[in-house]
C-alpha cells in the first residue's frame, strides 16, 4: 500500500496569493493609520485649550524636549469663559505613556515646523508636584500663541514702507557728521541709566497709565495737524533762542534750516502713524511686565554698565591670549604623548600616595617643609641691578688660627679660649672660628612626640662634648672644649613648633 506525500504549503498557488495580498492589506493599514497611532498601543490622553489652531492640523506632531511624543487625534473649537469670553481651539492630544502625569504649571506652544506653515505643538513641562490625570485640559493660560510670520509682514504695506524709508532717510541725514556726540552720548549712558532707574519704577506702576500716554498722543497729534505751518514757524523764531544757547552756532543753524523739511514730513506721517500708534499701545500693555521687572534690574545693570565699561577696553587683550592658550591646548590634546603623560601621572599618584599620607602627619607636626622654602626665600633675597643675590656666600676660616677647621693637622676642634668671647678676633682683626656641628634630632621621637629643633633656636655657645673628651682651656693651643658644640642630643624634647603649639599638636596622634 503506497502512501501520498504530504502537500506542502507553498505547492499552492492560491494560498500563497492570498497569504501574501493579507500581509499586504495588514501593511498598508498600519502604514495609514500609523500618523494618528498605531492600534492596540495605550496612550495618555489630554486636552489643551489654545488661544488659536491656525495651520494647525489633526495628526501633526507633539514634542517634549525636542522628541515627538505624540499626536493631535482632533482639534475643535471652543469658547473661554476665563476673564474676557472669547473663541478658542480645544487640541486633543494623544501621548505616549512615557509622558504621562505632565506638570500642571507646563507651558503649551504653537510653533512653526517649516517655512510653509507645517507646525507642532511644543509642552514645556513644569516644576509642580500636581500633574494631569487622564482626559484633564491644560487651561488656556497656560498656552502661548505666537506671532504669526502673515501677522508680522501684514504691517509692512507699501505706504508704511514708503514712511520708513523717509523717516530712515531723515535720521540719517539728521546723525550724519555726528560720530563724536555719538560716542559722548554712548558714554554717558551709564548715569543715564542710574537716573532713569526712578523714572522707570514711576513708568512701572499700574497707576501711572503709561498706555494711556499713547493714546492720548496719538490725539494730540491728529490735534496738532491742522496748524502744522504755525507749529513750524514757532521753530523758525526760536532759532534766536537757541543760539544764543547753543556754544556752536553753525551747528545749531544747520540743524534748524533742515528742521523745517522733517517737520513737514512729520506732519505727512503722523495720520498714517495711526494703526501703528494703535498697535503700539497694544504693545506697550504687554510690556507692563517688563517696566514691573525694570524696577528690580535697572539698578544691578547700572552697576553693571560702571563696572563693565573700563574691563570691556581690556578684553580684547585678554581674547588674544586666550586664544593662544586655547590653541595651545587643543595643540597639546591631539599629541598622542598627552594621553601617556597622564596615565604616567595617574601611575605617579598611585605610587606618592602612600608616601604622602605617611608624611603628612610629621610635616603637620613640624611644618619643615615651609621651613624649608623660608629660608630659601631669605637666602636669594640680595637685590642687585640685574635680579637677586645670595645673602649667604662660602667663607673660609682663619689663617693664623691654631686648629682651624680647613687644617688636616689639627689634633683638636677648633675653638675659642674659654677667657674669650665667641666672637673674638685675632691681631690682624680676622674672626677667631668654633666647631659647632651636629645637626637636629628627628622631627618625632621614638613615642611619637614633638621634638621640632630646625627653626626654633639658634647656634648653642657650648661647650656640648660628648664624654667631655676635651677640656676647656684658656690656653688657644689646648682648647677644644670652651665653646664647642659637638654633640646634637641635648637630652630634652623641644617640642613642637609655635604653630603646632599654638594649634594643641604635641603629636602624630594629636593630627586631625
Amino acid at each position: 500500500m503506497s502512501r501520498r506525500p504530504a502537500a506542502s504549503i507553498v505547492a499552492s498557488p492560491v494560498l500563497v496569493g492570498a497569504v501574501t495580498v493579507l500581509v499586504s492589506i495588514v501593511a498598508v493599514f498600519l502604514a495609514y493609520n500609523a500618523n494618528t497611532g498605531l492600534p492596540f498601543v495605550p496612550t495618555y490622553d489630554i486636552k489643551a485649550e489654545l488661544p488659536g489652531a491656525s495651520n494647525l492640523l489633526a495628526s501633526n506632531e507633539v514634542r517634549l524636549g525636542g522628541f515627538r511624543v505624540g499626536i493631535i487625534d482632533e482639534i475643535s473649537p471652543g469658547v473661554s469663559d476665563r476673564g474676557e469670553r472669547r473663541s478658542i481651539a480645544i487640541a486633543h492630544l494623544k501621548l505616549d505613556k512615557i509622558v504621562e502625569e505632565i506638570p500642571v504649571d507646563s507651558v503649551v506652544r504653537v510653533r512653526p515646523r517649516s517655512a510653509l506653515g507645517l507646525k507642532f505643538i511644543e509642552i514645556t513641562p513644569g516644576k509642580s508636584d500636581k500633574t494631569f490625570a487622564p482626559g484633564e485640559t491644560i487651561p488656556l493660560e497656560n498656552a502661548i500663541k505666537p506671532i504669526e510670520l502673515d501677522e508680522f509682514f501684514g504691517l509692512n504695506t507699501a505706504e508704511f514702507r514708503r514712511n520708513q524709508r523717509a523717516s530712515i532717510q531723515g535720521f540719517g541725514t539728521g546723525l550724519a557728521g555726528r560720530g563724536e556726540s555719538i560716542n559722548l552720548a554712548i558714554e554717558d549712558f551709564v548715569p543715564l541709566l542710574t537716573h532713569l532707574e526712578p523714572v522707570m519704577k514711576n513708568l512701572g506702576d499700574p497707576r501711572t497709565r503709561f498706555a494711556q500716554f499713547f493714546r492720548e498722543s496719538r490725539r494730540f497729534s491728529g490735534q496738532i495737524a491742522p496748524v502744522a505751518p504755525t507749529y513750524a514757524q514757532l521753530f523758525v523764531n526760536m532759532a534766536t533762542t537757541f543760539e544764543a544757547l547753543s556754544r556752536h552756532p553753525e551747528r545749531l543753524r544747520q540743524v534748524i534750516e533742515k528742521s523745517s523739511p522733517t517737520i513737514e514730513q512729520a506732519i505727512k506721517s503722523f495720520p498714517v502713524q495711526r494703526p501703528f500708534l494703535r498697535d503700539t499701545a497694544v504693545l506697550m500693555d504687554r510690556l507692563e511686565p517688563v517696566a514691573r521687572e525694570m524696577r528690580r534690574s535697572l539698578p544691578a545693570a547700572a552697576d553693571a554698565f560702571e563696572v563693565g565699561a573700563p574691563v570691556l577696553r581690556r578684553a580684547p587683550a585678554l581674547y588674544r591670549r586666550t586664544e593662544r592658550v586655547l590653541a595651545a591646548l587643543e595643540d597639546l590634546a591631539e599629541r598622542p604623548t598627552t594621553l601617556l603623560g597622564f596615565q604616567n601621572l595617574r601611575d605617579l599618584l598611585n605610587v606618592a600616595t602612600p608616601f604622602v599620607e605617611y608624611v603628612a602627619p610629621y610635616q603637620t607636626v613640624c611644618n619643615y617643609w615651609n621651613y624649608y622654602w623660608n629660608a630659601i626665600s631669605e637666602h636669594v633675597s640680595e637685590n642687585v641691578a640685574g635680579g637677586t643675590l645670595q645673602r649667604s656666600l662660602s667663607k673660609s676660616d682663619n689663617s693664623t688660627q691654631d686648629n682651624r677647621i680647613s687644617s688636616t693637622e689639627a689634633d683638636r676642634p677648633a675653638d675659642i679660649p674659654r677667657n674669650q668671647p665667641i666672637d673674638a678676633k685675632d691681631p690682624r682683626g680676622e674672626p677667631l672660628t668654633a666647631l659647632h656641628t651636629g645637626g637636629p634630632g628627628s622631627a618625632v621621637d621614638a613615642q611619637g612626640k614633638a621634638n621640632c629643633t630646625a627653626g626654633q633656636r639658634g647656634y648653642l655657645t657650648g661647650p656640648l662634648v660628648p664624654d667631655g673628651r676635651y677640656p676647656a682651656s684658656d690656653d688657644p693651643t689646648k682648647g677644644g672644649g670652651s665653646h664647642v658644640v659637638w654633640d646634637a642630643d641635648i637630652g630634652v624634647r623641644y617640642g613642637g613648633t609655635y604653630k603646632a603649639r599654638e594649634l594643641g599638636i604635641d603629636g602624630v596622634e594629636d593630627v586631625p
